[in-house]
């Protein structure tokens, strides 16, 4: 079973509750975390294990031989990222930051005067504690499309799929591409929010992407007992959805958070045993 961590907004605990069920689950279960965040990937550091390098990711990087050129425009024409930039009459200009890869202006040139280059965009790490295997995905600095890196990150562990009971997939915050990305081929999302007036907006963001997938999403609620639950019990009644747990704002969970460690509380136990018996 493949299980999306995700929610709309940054900092509700959303790699707080992935490492946590993961420890939690790996004491019984084989265990694959993949820590989807590639803008900022820090499962690692709460499961205080070390990662080592495994691949570089790379991405297709046009090669312009302007003796072929004709100056037709053609791959100006078709770059919706307005990475090549046309003036008629001569050469087009490319803009590498903006690329991000899709080979459009290679295909549409009618002389072969584009050819196949690369660039690193990335880097996926492994490492392993708690007997949790982690794989994580980590883009280059100044790369802004993080979904290419995203999906060699899924494409990598694809092979050894088989040999997990769950993999628990750590999003990004947000609704974005690379959110997309992380969810797609999911078989379930727990939405992480928090019961605030902008935890339930962003949490509203989530669900009706989830919904737009086609992905059955339940809430879990951090920081529970600090704001507003009507909130988000409203939010869940609107979706046809449930709150299958409540975690507490403690400090104990903020110190192991602290010292690189899953915290551990019986409302992650709650979620562990949940998804267990989850559509069986």
């Amino acid at each position: 079973m493949r299980i999306a961590i995700t929610g709309g907004k940054g900092g509700t605990g959303k790699s707080t509750v992935a490492t946590a069920l993961a420890r939690g689950l790996a004491k019984k279960y084989n265990i694959l975390l993949l820590d989807a965040d590639a803008d900022c990937p820090n499962d690692h550091i709460i499961l205080n294990a070390e990662r080592k390098k495994v691949k570089d990711v790379f991405q297709f990087k046009p090669i312009f031989d302007f003796d072929k050129c004709i100056k037709c425009g053609l791959c100006a024409k078709v770059c919706k990222e307005k990475a090549i930039v046309f003036v008629k009459g001569k050469h087009p200009m490319f803009i590498e930051d903006q690329c991000i890869g899709c080979k459009a202006c290679m295909i549409v040139c009618p002389t072969k005067a584009i050819s196949e280059g690369e660039k690193k965009i990335g880097t996926i790490y492994e490492g392993e504690n708690y007997g949790v295997k982690l794989v994580t995905g980590e883009m280059e600095i100044g790369i802004e499309e993080a979904s290419p890196t995203i999906n060699a990150l899924k494409k990598y562990v694809e092979k050894d799929k088989n040999k997990y009971d769950f993999v628990i997939v750590d999003t990004a915050a947000g609704t974005h591409c690379s959110v997309i990305s992380a969810l797609m081929g999911c078989d379930l999302a727990l939405a992480v929010t928090e019961p605030t007036p902008l935890g339930r907006h962003d949490a509203e963001l989530i669900l009706r992407l989830t919904k737009i997938l086609d992905i059955p999403t339940k809430i879990i609620l951090n920081k529970a007992d600090i704001g507003d639950y009507g909130l988000i019990k409203d939010l869940a009644k609107k979706y046809e959805t449930e709150i299958i747990a409540k975690i507490p704002y403690r400090r104990e969970i903020a110190e192991a958070y602290s010292r690189g460690e899953p915290i551990e509380d019986e409302e992650i136990n709650k979620i562990a045993k949940w998804l267990i018996t989850w559509g069986k």
